[in-house]
């Protein structure tokens, strides 16, 4: 029998909100067996994805935890449902998995919104920059494998290209702006670049420059994922031993009041155009 392939952040999702549920009405992983006329083994591998899930399970499980709210629990559904192959999957064994986790939330994400303090968001870097960033490394990436974080990085932006693309606000401190990864010449190919993409319908992005003072979690950059119905949106950070995603309802609402009151520091689109190419023309 073949071996079952890891489970990915979504699929880890489902069983975590099924889990949620099964505790929002206090029953435990026995009680939850003998309604689902189960074993314990089965509820528990299935909440920590140890084994897959199907759409009609969760919806049948859903209603055993009387779960009220049938968009949410017909979202969760369609997360389980089975997608096939994704482009991600190629790099399945060469990249690190939080990286696809990443690029399988972005795809899923009905809306996207982020925070940058030190490097442009990478749907909208260029390859030179990407490769001045990836040249930081620690330790030193071999050329073979900053090929390939390039290349991973780059076809995540297709996003953008989708018929019906996400709505995106990117959030972009100064210092993101002036950092010079790869040296002047790849810093002004990518703030022009930036500057084409923000030209998209239903892509924002705002500026906060030095001069508006400190704002909520200015150390870290965010990537919040809207899902198809709240309950479901998804944080994730960077952390120094790769990424991390967050969902618990706290995280969300702290997450949701980081990203406003940095939004209500930054300037509005058009002057955070000018921003930009103001700082084109000083480099």
């Amino acid at each position: 029998m073949a071996a079952r392939k890891p489970s990915t952040e979504r699929q880890r999702r489902v069983g975590a909100e099924l889990r949620r549920m099964r505790e929002h009405i206090g029953m435990t992983i026995n009680e939850a067996a003998a309604v689902h006329r189960t074993d314990r083994t089965t509820v528990s591998n299935t909440e920590s994805a140890r084994s897959g899930v199907s759409s009609d399970r969760v919806r049948v499980w859903a209603a055993n935890y009387r779960c009220p709210e049938a968009g949410y629990v017909e979202a969760l559904a369609e997360m389980a449902r089975e997608r096939g192959v994704n482009w991600w999957d190629e790099f399945r064994s060469t990249l690190p998995a939080g990286l696809l986790d990443i690029a399988e939330m972005e795809h899923h994400a009905a809306a996207l919104r982020s925070a940058q303090i030190m490097h442009l968001p990478g749907v909208l870097q260029t390859p030179d920059y990407m490769r001045g960033i990836f040249a930081e490394a620690v330790p030193a990436m071999d050329p073979a494998d900053l090929d390939r974080h390039v290349d991973f990085r780059f076809r995540r932006a297709a996003l953008l290209d989708r018929p019906e693309p996400p709505p995106c606000e990117f959030l972009i401190h100064e210092t993101a702006l002036r950092m010079s990864f790869g040296g002047r010449k790849a810093l002004r190919g990518q703030l022009d670049h930036l500057l084409e993409q923000a030209e998209r319908p239903g892509l924002a992005v705002r500026v906060v420059p030095f001069s508006a003072g400190g704002f909520a979690n200015a150390g870290s950059s965010t990537l919040y994922a809207c899902g198809p119905v709240p309950q479901l949106d998804t944080v994730q950070i960077d952390v120094p031993t790769g990424v991390t995603f967050l969902h618990a309802e706290t995280y969300l609402v702290n997450y949701r009041a980081v990203l406003d009151r940095m939004r209500a520091r930054a300037l509005d689109p058009a002057a955070s155009l000018d921003f930009v190419r103001q700082v084109v023309m000083e480099i």
